[in-house]
């Protein structure tokens, strides 16, 4: 329970400070929008309304992993900056625990993407995007913005150790939108590249919220992102372990 109470206080608490943030609001708002433009004007071209419907879908589980990816892989680096990752290290808590909370808050700030380019489909662009089962919509939904926290989570620990390892989200940004299917079917990709979107837990995640949307079947695709998600929890937390352990061996924790 304690572990519990942590996770919500440290989650609510850093919303709270990514709310406060002009700038980041500013492009938070716009970003996401500008994509989602961009891909509703290349998708109603066809005739295909379920491809636009798809489509917009797609959008908006993007505009969840960019806002955490790019600002996860980065966020210790802050934190190494202000003077106070040797103070979340050295902090009676466990480690991930502290840094968890953070990516969900990121990850939470990007709802407001998946919920705006929906909207911004069907009023501007009168794309009929209607949900055909509400509750497996919203569980899928969940997931999937809990998948993209803890692979956050993953990307950010490695800044413990690697000084530049804030140049991961952006690196990784823009090929994840392309391998888990967020705007080109899998099936339009080459053989070699699926199994790697396999193991990647969006994958899962935009597919359970389009079954959901378009009545298929989600239930799935929702426990492979859960499952998934949780492998790549596992790993940031052996992997931060030993992270932590080499760069007090090499006395590089508090380098900038």
């Amino acid at each position: 329970m304690k572990q519990l109470r942590l996770l919500r206080v440290g989650w609510w608490l850093q919303l709270k400070i990514r709310g406060r943030s002009t700038f980041d609001g500013l492009l938070g708002i716009l970003y996401p929008l500008f994509f989602a433009t961009t891909i509703f004007f290349i998708y109603r071209q066809g005739s295909d309304p379920t491809a636009l419907v798809g489509a917009a879908v797609g959008a908006s589980v993007m505009g969840v992993w960019s806002s955490t990816a790019t600002s996860a892989s980065s966020v210790l680096q802050g934190e190494r900056r202000q003077g106070t990752l040797e103070l979340l290290v050295a902090a009676p808590s466990s480690f991930p625990l502290l840094i968890v909370p953070i990516t969900m808050a990121l990850a939470t700030v990007g709802l407001y993407s998946l919920v705006a380019t929906l909207l911004w489909g069907r009023f501007v662009f009168d794309i009929p995007v209607r949900v055909d089962q509400p509750l497996a919509f919203g569980a899928a939904v969940l997931v999937t913005v809990l998948a993209v926290s803890l692979m956050g989570f993953l990307l950010a620990v490695t800044a413990v150790r690697y000084r530049y390892s804030w140049a991961l989200g952006t690196a990784f940004e823009l090929p994840v939108w392309l391998v888990c299917g967020f705007l080109v079917p899998l099936s339009a990709l080459p053989a070699w590249v699926r199994p790697i979107s396999w193991l990647l837990p969006p994958t899962w995640g935009v597919s359970a919220i389009r079954a959901a949307a378009l009545g298929g079947s989600p239930w799935g695709d929702v426990l492979l992102c859960a499952v998934t998600a949780a492998v790549y929890a596992l790993i940031g937390t052996a992997l931060s372990g030993r992270l932590i352990d080499s760069a007090r061996a090499r006395a590089t924790l508090a380098l900038s």
